[in-house]
């Protein structure tokens, strides 16, 4: 006999989601998806923006961080059932733009593949458990480092894209013209955007991009409205295009080390976050379904890197689902399938000024770089490389560089003081690696 229940939804969802089990319901998990969604649709105007810098098709890149959003949060739905939404990094794709195309002056084809080779490690260290191991040994210090010196670097981008910050021929970087319509529209959105967080609203990146279009479209001439709604542009311009066989060079080799490891600290840390406030992780933070969670991640950045989106990683937005109610991959299903309904959209990315984006780029900055609280300052064997790392990112305007002096200075700074024990085979390789970089390919 047939059970009643066989085609009911909620029946259905049940069985893939354990929504009982979790003690959540359909509605909750809905709720919980759009909240996400609402706040980290602005990588949509974002991403699209950025990449851009590099030459590559706004258009393109709108539609494919849409698809790629989607299929690596549909998928984290399903595979591992944690209401955990991924999207293009921030930072990472600052770092491609800017770093890896416009400073170290690759094409967008090359810089794409090394985002897809640095990715591909990142995934091969989930799939053969090297992961945590690396995670551990890597000190604890250049994590930090690291961390805010990609929230400085991106957040200098965004004072640049305002017109706050610009070039001197004397002292090299100056103050802009602050009375100009970009500075004083950027400068409102960031404002908004701090405001708004600092009052708890989950959305206000989305807003601040809302208001300052808005009165772009009013103000600024070169804003133009083109419609809403329109049939999904063309990708062809960017799929197909990475070249994977050019970003083999010895030369980039650097990049590639620097994508994997700010890969694997930005999704550990983000996936324990926000498994934390969900309470679903443990007191070592283990959780259910963990294993298939960091596979799903780390496919994802390989993915997104061969799609022509950057490396696509687990966002720290997904906690405000989590903060209503969402504890299954419900959640993000409904995340990814919302980032498909707004490839419709396309001509709305394209109104998007790149002064409109700029806050969200500095307000990131800001997060990333209140890690630093957590060096240890009153060591200098400590603080020394934290402090080397983070400032020589945007100083060199180059993460890599960043990296690779934070652990050489790390391993000299420990040797010459005695302190031995805090020295292991993964930092001294690494550091022995970049200056051999240094030495026989320059920076």
């Amino acid at each position: 006999m047939t059970n009643p229940q066989s085609n009911n939804p909620h029946s259905l969802f049940e069985r893939i989601f354990q929504l009982r089990a979790k003690k959540t319901t359909v509605g909750t998990e809905c709720i919980a998806g759009f909240t996400t969604f609402l706040t980290m649709v602005y990588i949509i105007f974002v991403n699209p923006a950025i990449l851009s810098a590099a030459g590559m098709d706004q258009n393109a890149v709108f539609v494919l961080t849409c698809l790629v959003t989607a299929f690596a949060s549909i998928l984290m739905g399903f595979a591992a059932n944690l209401p955990i939404a991924l999207a293009p990094a921030m930072g990472l794709n600052a770092f491609f733009a800017y770093g890896i195309c416009v400073s170290m002056g690759y094409s967008w084809q090359v810089g794409m593949g090394a985002i897809f080779w640095g990715s591909l490690i990142f995934f091969l260290l989930s799939l053969f458990k090297i992961r945590y191991w690396l995670i551990s040994n890597i000190p604890h210090c250049l994590r930090i480092g690291i961390s805010a010196g990609i929230g400085l670097f991106i957040a200098f981008m965004g004072f640049q894209n305002m017109g706050i910050v610009v070039y001197s021929p004397a002292t090299l970087l100056t103050i802009g013209d602050i009375s100009s319509l970009n500075v004083l529209l950027g400068s409102l959105g960031f404002f908004i955007i701090i405001i708004l967080a600092a009052r708890n609203f989950h959305a206000a990146v989305l807003v601040s991009i809302i208001i300052v279009t808005l009165l772009a479209l009013w103000l600024d001439p070169n804003i133009h409205y083109n419609g809403i709604v329109s049939m999904p542009p063309d990708i062809t311009s960017v799929v197909g295009h990475i070249d994977l066989a050019g970003s083999l060079n010895v030369g980039i080799m650097g990049v590639i080390f620097s994508v994997m490891i700010v890969s694997l600290f930005d999704s550990s840390g983000t996936i324990l976050a926000v498994t934390d406030k969900a309470g679903i992780a443990d007191e070592k933070g283990r959780f259910p379904k963990m294993r298939q969670a960091l596979l799903v991640d780390s496919f994802s950045s390989s993915l997104g890197g061969l799609f022509g989106t950057s490396s696509v990683l687990t966002y720290i937005e997904s906690t405000a689902g989590v903060s209503v109610g969402g504890r299954t991959g419900l959640t993000s299903v409904v995340v990814g399938l919302l980032f498909l309904v707004v490839i419709f959209l396309s001509p709305l990315a394209h109104l998007v000024p790149n002064y409109a984006t700029s806050g969200a780029l500095i307000f990131v900055g800001i997060l990333m770089v209140s890690s630093l609280v957590k060096v240890n300052w009153h060591d200098l064997t400590e603080a020394t490389p934290a402090f080397i790392t983070a400032l020589m990112m945007p100083f060199a305007f180059a993460i890599t560089e960043g990296v690779a002096l934070g652990f050489i200075s790390y391993v000299i700074l420990k040797l010459f003081t005695g302190k031995f024990k805090d020295l292991n085979i993964c930092v001294i390789a690494v550091a022995i690696l970049f200056i051999l970089k240094f030495i026989f390919i320059g920076h």
